[in-house]
């Protein structure tokens, strides 16, 4: 890690897999918290299969899930100002899955 002092950024290096480079396809997203972190499980649902399956799943603190939220908005910004509005379908804007594993539950 190091700082440029000219615009007070930090610079990383980071290493990531062959395995993880590969990723992992998701076409929905169960967002759950509790007051100490957020679980953000990525599924994979396929049609006319009545279970999906959960590909990943990350944990974050409250403060990493707000910064996640701005860099998506931001990145959403520039995608959209290059290729135009993300338009969302029916489904995708009022998914009718019930999602009520026991907790409070968000939807993305």
């Amino acid at each position: 890690m190091t700082n440029d002092p000219e615009n007070n950024q930090q610079q990383f290096d980071i290493e990531i897999s062959d395995e993880i480079a590969d990723g992992n396809y998701s076409n929905f997203a169960i967002i759950t918290h509790s007051s100490s972190e957020f679980i953000v499980d990525f599924v994979r649902l396929m049609p006319g299969v009545p279970k999906g399956r959960v590909k990943s799943r990350i944990i974050l603190a409250p403060q990493h899930a707000k910064r996640l939220l701005m860099a998506l908005s931001d990145n959403i910004g520039k995608f959209e100002d290059t290729f135009g509005e993300i338009e969302l379908d029916e489904f995708s804007a009022n998914p009718a899955i019930p999602l009520n594993f026991g907790g409070q539950t968000g939807q993305a």
